[in-house]
């Protein structure tokens, strides 16, 4: 299984970036995709998780801002940013959980957001 996400790159305060992840290979059956991201020095943590109902979990820092969205017909999960802020400044990496419990991770994706 292979997640390969795009999206990332530099914007002001206050701009928008959208993420997508799309997983191929021999995916069995996904329970759920999401965004986790790590800033500089910190720990991961997680952005936004949409399960295969359509059942979405946000961050505190993230609610009002970001939405995340998944095409299950693509095996694509999208992440909408609006209102950057400097500290969501973070390498975002996509995951996916299978039915099984199996978790997997794409590459990471930087964000920038400058003041």
């Amino acid at each position: 299984v292979q997640l390969q996400a795009s999206g990332g790159g530099l914007v002001q305060a206050g701009g928008s970036l959208r993420l997508s992840c799309a997983a191929s290979g021999s995916i069995f059956r996904i329970n759920s995709m999401g965004w986790y991201r790590q800033p500089p020095g910190k720990e991961r943590e997680l952005v936004a998780s949409v399960t295969s109902s359509g059942r979405t979990n946000y961050a505190d820092s993230g609610k009002g801002r970001f939405t995340i969205s998944r095409d299950n017909a693509k095996n694509t999960v999208y992440l909408q940013m609006n209102s950057l802020k400097p500290e969501d400044t973070a390498v975002y990496y996509c995951h996916m959980r299978d039915i099984n419990w199996n978790d997997y991770w794409g590459q990471g994706t930087l964000v920038t957001v400058s003041s």
